[in-house]
């Protein structure tokens, strides 16, 4: 999935979409899921694990994610209201782990770093296509919304946080949320020296997770 930036000079008539049609589809065996019982989980007491909860300040803590990248802590809160399944897939795809480790393949200075191909490329999806749930949410400093290519409804498990405002991208990608904390960190992801935006030993996720599972 690509997303190009707008330029003045318009130099760019693309913007978010993949770099093939299609993405590739992962088999069973390659992806990052795992099932719940394969993961170690840490015991906490439950009035420690609400404090941790309420230490994040968001307004629904199952429709709020944790994204922790090298130099800190993320917060993004959802809108189901307004993309229930995208919301709904995102979630489920970051409680099977599917996320954690995967690069910010591609990352233009000024307009937005995308992620979620389990190849690092941007060829690569979970394999499950989601109908289009265009928005009234502007694309804004930083929203986060779904990559796809240039059919509505091939958005997958790849997503882009914009730096800045691109206004060009309003009702045409799915916005399904909004980093509410730790956007310098955001801002702090390495960015591409290659073609539309590609990045060379890129940063990656070191984990996400619903707050409400914290």
């Amino acid at each position: 999935m690509k997303a190009v930036k707008k330029t003045s000079e318009k130099t760019h008539s693309e913007t978010v979409k993949l770099g093939k049609t299609e993405t590739k589809a992962l088999n069973k065996s390659e992806t990052k899921a795992i099932k719940n019982a394969e993961t170690k989980q840490l015991g906490i007491s439950p009035s420690r694990a609400k404090k941790i909860k309420h230490g994040y300040k968001v307004k629904d803590a199952e429709n709020a994610i944790l994204l922790k990248l090298k130099d800190g802590d993320v917060v993004i809160e959802m809108f189901p209201e307004d993309a229930p399944n995208h919301v709904a897939r995102i979630k489920e795809l970051v409680r099977a782990g599917f996320y954690n480790g995967l690069k910010f393949h591609r990352v233009i200075d000024g307009f937005m770093a995308q992620t979620g191909c389990p190849y690092g490329t941007g060829t690569g999806g979970s394999g499950k296509k989601l109908k289009a749930e265009f928005n009234k949410r502007p694309h804004k400093r930083g929203t986060v919304s779904m990559a796809r290519s240039m059919m509505p409804d091939s958005a997958d498990s790849q997503f882009f946080i914009c730096f800045g405002d691109c206004d060009w991208l309003n009702g045409q990608y799915t916005v399904w949320g909004e980093v509410t904390s730790g956007m310098t960190y955001v801002d702090n992801i390495k960015k591409g020296d290659g073609p539309n935006g590609a990045v060379s030993n890129p940063d990656e996720i070191i984990s996400m997770a619903v707050i409400a599972d914290l």
